[in-house]
């Protein structure tokens, strides 16, 4: 193998080739009135959800061809990941082929250049390359700048020190998250990463705010998913929907106190029949003169018992044809009410009734279920005040990206931590005499779980910098479904290696195991992620590149 980033290259355009083929394909198959239409999408579900994975793996190896020029080691990671993808871009399209709009053999059909780079990206050799560095203690790099850097490496220590040693407890007796973490991390700066200066965050206006969010996520969520990793992840999104949405006095009202850690945020979105179909919501808030009265159930809302405010979606506009056009955005102010229930009165009147919902993982914040009865909200809590009425799916969808972004990188933290228990135990553990990590399997299992783990991040910080210039949502969107997936993959790769133990819950495997199992599911639930937004968007660009 004589260059490895160009034989890298080779194979990820070969698959760049075959995923937008196949784009185009089904945009044509797929439009009405040089629309996309869902309805005809929905036709070829399981092609559609197949290509917007591979359409994610394929941007991201392409991330990863820029990576590789950084150093050796780089390359070989590039061109292991566009290996890894190629393979399983190979293995969704055999025997439906014609599907894909194709007559060859995928790859292989792009001549001997495309074969020859397969065979380099698979070759066992290649793998054992990738873990002698590994083994030998080499960490693959992460390019952040000093700054960054110097940040990566505070959050570490302090989860480390602090996150760490309480996680297991918290988890086993599903406790609330301890209030010193919080104070801990509001007086770090936590909560106002992506909030702008003026209304006392440190958001800057060159697109790095969104990359400290994802550097101090990965960094906390090492720690404890449920503990720490996720506490920023619902300031992020109502902040994101009172900057772009809120009237003036609604951002100073509440940005500044966000920021500081003086409020803490949750999310009242999903209902009980209705969880990603947000346009169907049923919750309803009526105008009654200076109030509205909300009536209906949220469902899944972590972290309201603790939260002071509650990011709602409620519908404003009985006219049911409206659809998510009826929809607004409100801001319910409660207090801080720790545990499993609670019921909260309203000062107007009505009230909010809540029950936690137990979980196998992801312990700590608490989801709960929420009861409106007759709840009266002042008219100044909607978001952009009379203006905002009938946006509030607008605005919770762009907030949503901030969301997805930031369970990328909770994906990443979880994923780094179990790969570091991963090789930290098959360095110790012995098994007929010889350290686990010498046996090639071990070797090629933390190989695959390094190669994942570092296109992930590098994808991750490409959607941070795009999100940042004010683009990127399509690929936050891919940048989430990518590295949840992974994680599952890399948390279950780490749990088998530790074999019985892997299952044991004075190991900490098994909660990365079960934690993991959640970040496909929240924040865009992994399919209609892809059938819904993913292949949407490049089905809508592939028809504008035909018109153009």
């Amino acid at each position: 193998m004589d260059d490895p980033l160009s034989t890298a290259r080779t194979l990820v355009e070969a698959c760049r080739r075959l995923v937008d083929g196949a784009v185009a394909r089904l945009a044509a198959d797929s439009a009405s009135d040089g629309r996309v239409d869902l309805a005809l999408v929905d036709r070829e579900q399981p092609l559609a959800y197949d290509l917007a994975t591979t359409a994610s793996q394929v941007a991201a190896a392409e991330q990863m061809l820029s990576y590789g020029e950084r150093g050796s080691f780089e390359g070989l990671l590039a061109l292991a990941f566009a290996g890894e993808v190629a393979a399983e871009l190979g293995a969704r399209m055999l025997g439906r082929e014609a599907a894909w709009g194709l007559r060859g053999d995928g790859v292989l059909a792009h001549g001997h250049a495309g074969a020859e780079a397969l065979r380099a990206a698979r070759d066992p050799a290649l793998t054992e390359q990738v873990a002698d560095r590994l083994v030998a203690g080499d960490e693959p790099p992460r390019h952040l700048g000093d700054d960054f850097e110097m940040v990566r490496r505070t959050f570490r220590d302090y989860a480390e020190s602090k996150v760490a040693p309480v996680a297991e407890h918290v988890h086993r007796h599903d406790e609330d998250i301890p209030e010193e973490l919080i104070s801990d991390l509001a007086e770090m700066g936590c909560f106002g990463l992506s909030i702008p200066e003026r209304f006392g965050g440190f958001a800057q206006e060159d697109g790095s705010d969104f990359l400290s969010m994802v550097v101090v996520t990965e960094e906390l969520s090492r720690g404890s998913l449920g503990v720490a990793g996720s506490l920023i992840t619902r300031p992020e999104i109502l902040s994101r929907a009172l900057v772009q949405g809120g009237t003036s006095d609604q951002r100073e009202r509440w940005l500044p106190r966000i920021a500081a850690g003086d409020l803490m945020c949750a999310v009242a979105v999903t209902e009980p029949d209705y969880g990603s179909d947000v346009a169907n919501l049923k919750t309803t808030a009526t105008r009654d003169g200076d109030s509205y009265v909300v009536d209906g159930v949220k469902t899944w809302c972590t972290f309201a018992g603790r939260a002071e405010l509650l990011m709602l979606l409620a519908r404003t506009e009985p006219d049911p044809s409206l659809a998510h056009r009826g929809l607004s955005l409100f801001v319910v102010e409660k207090p801080p009410l720790p545990g499993h229930e609670f019921a909260h009165e309203a000062e107007g009147g009505g009230r909010i009734r809540a029950r936690a919902i137990p979980t196998i993982g992801y312990r700590g914040m608490h989801s709960f279920e929420l009861s409106f009865e007759g709840y009266r909200l002042p008219a100044a809590n909607l978001v952009g005040g009379e203006d905002g009425r009938g946006r509030g799916f607008y605005l919770q969808m762009d907030a949503f990206a901030n969301g997805r972004l930031q369970t990328a990188a909770r994906a990443l933290g979880l994923m780094q931590a179990a790969y570091d228990e991963a090789l930290r135990y098959t360095r110790e553990r012995r098994v007929f005499g010889v350290p686990l990590v010498e046996y090639g399997l071990t070797r090629a299992k933390l190989a695959r779980m390094a190669v994942l783990l570092a296109a992930c991040r590098r994808f991750t910080h490409r959607a941070a910098h795009l999100l940042g210039a004010g683009e990127g949502q399509l690929e936050a969107s891919m940048a989430k479904s990518l590295a949840c997936l992974a994680a599952e993959r890399v948390t279950r790769e780490a749990q088998q290696l530790h074999g019985g133990m892997g299952y044991a819950e004075e190991y900490p495997v098994s909660r990365y195991f079960v934690d993991a199992r959640v970040l496909s599911i929240f924040e865009g639930a992994d399919e209609i992620l892809a059938l819904r937004v993913i292949i949407r968007r490049l089905l809508a660009a592939a028809l504008a590149s035909d018109a153009a």
